[in-house]
């Protein structure tokens, strides 16, 4: 889905300036992530790692991510205080997310006007690297089991 190979290279060029080596395990792990479209989670890429019958221990998983993370490939999303997501940098800032409270459901939407707000907008003392929007409140399908509750409890 994603390149992979673009990847794997900008990974195995931090991976020489931090002198750790490279590895068919981190290379899995960038082309399980490369073909997942969106977010995922931890055991979402191990399931997928074991489907590709390709055993690594869920530690192995977290280090690198971290790494991933480190080397600006991937970033860490966390919607609410029972989930944490990754996504690959380069997808996560082309969109901003609505988070329903009720479900925790996690739409994507792009608006181009707020991401040139976000960009244009001078922060002192600070170096942006990206930005990421998130925003609460409650989507439709929940509205709309509340509102059919509201109906009931009236009646």
């Amino acid at each position: 889905m994603y390149d992979s190979k673009k990847i794997r290279d900008i990974f195995a060029q931090y991976l020489t300036e931090k002198s750790l080596r490279k590895s068919a395990v981190r290379d899995m792990v960038i082309e399980q992530i490369c073909q997942i479209k969106g977010h995922f989670e931890v055991e979402m890429l191990l399931q997928r790692l074991d489907e590709h019958h390709f055993r690594v221990s869920r530690a192995s998983i977290y280090n690198i991510i971290e790494l991933l993370m480190d080397a600006n490939l991937v970033v860490r999303h966390q919607f609410s205080s029972k989930s944490v997501q990754y996504e690959l940098k380069s997808v996560a800032v082309t969109h901003h997310h609505a988070v329903c409270t009720r479900c925790n459901a996690v739409r994507e939407y792009k608006n181009d006007r707020i991401s040139k707000e976000i960009t244009n907008h001078k922060i002192i003392k600070f170096t942006r690297e990206y930005h990421s929007l998130y925003i609460y409140g409650i989507c439709s399908k929940c509205k709309f089991r509340l509102n059919l509750l509201k109906k009931e409890k009236n009646k």
